[in-house]
């Protein structure tokens, strides 16, 4: 069976950190708990207002994962500070997302057809690095096919859309944003691109979403942080895992049959 990779996004740990201030919870203990319990590797974002996640928890988060032989995914905005950040860090992978100060969390995909020559520049600068850039976008064709003229070689498509319209109960909308997903999957393969999903998913929709060969990777934070306040961390995470393996097994049946 092909395998899907398990990122798990540590930042709600830190927000619930700085929620009263102090050391805890330590989402550096978190990103360990994670890995013992089956992640493949570790997310966090840098944000400009540092709502969340600080440069000393990404430099710690860094020591760990290569203690560990687990990577580190940089998420962060296009920015030269978060350039110059991810360059002095060296994290495995970085992935380059919209950002507004006045968002609650990442709300869309960046918009690369319109901002290529912003974006191309820091998918080279990071490359330079050597970090292995992803570029956060919609499952949209323009902007798989602009994605891959900027050099970055993986791209990480938004389920947001599609997982709010499955929790809302309108089925007909998510059934036609999961198509667009699976073109766009399929697309970005075609073009010789990696492809990751992320964003909202949960145990159900990350079984559904790793169903989807072209899926290598699934980045989720948010509903594991919640899920770990009933049953623990650990528990949460190889649950997700669970479920990932077996929505890539029902593929991989269905393809044998």
């Amino acid at each position: 069976m092909s395998r899907v990779r398990l990122g798990v996004n540590i930042d709600h740990v830190a927000t619930l950190r700085n929620a009263r201030g102090g050391l805890h919870p330590d989402p550096v203990r978190a990103a360990e708990l994670a890995i013992t319990a089956g992640a493949d590797g570790i997310t966090a974002h840098l944000r400009e207002d540092r709502r969340h996640i600080r440069d000393d928890d990404m430099a710690r988060l860094q020591e760990l994962c290569l203690r560990l032989g687990r990577p580190l995914n940089f998420e962060m905005a296009v920015t030269d500070e978060m350039v110059a950040i991810a360059s002095r860090t060296r994290p495995h992978a970085a992935c380059l997302v919209p950002e507004r100060r006045e968002e609650r969390t990442t709300e869309g995909g960046l918009d690369i057809a319109g901002q290529h020559n912003r974006v191309a520049p820091a998918v080279a600068a990071l490359a330079e690095a050597g970090v292995r850039v992803s570029l956060f976008i919609e499952a949209n064709l323009e902007q798989i096919r602009a994605a891959h003229h900027t050099g970055a070689p993986v791209v990480e498509l938004h389920t947001g859309a599609w997982c709010e319209a499955l929790a809302e109960g309108r089925a007909d909308e998510a059934a036609a944003i999961f198509e667009q997903l699976r073109a766009g999957a399929r697309l970005a393969d075609d073009l010789g691109l990696e492809v990751h999903a992320g964003h909202g998913l949960d145990f159900d929709t990350a079984r559904a979403i790793a169903a989807l060969p072209q899926v290598a990777e699934l980045n989720i934070g948010h509903y594991l942080v919640g899920e770990a306040i009933f049953t623990g961390l650990e528990p949460a995470i190889r649950r997700m895992r669970e479920a990932i393996d077996a929505g890539r097994a029902e593929h991989d049946h269905r393809h044998r049959l």
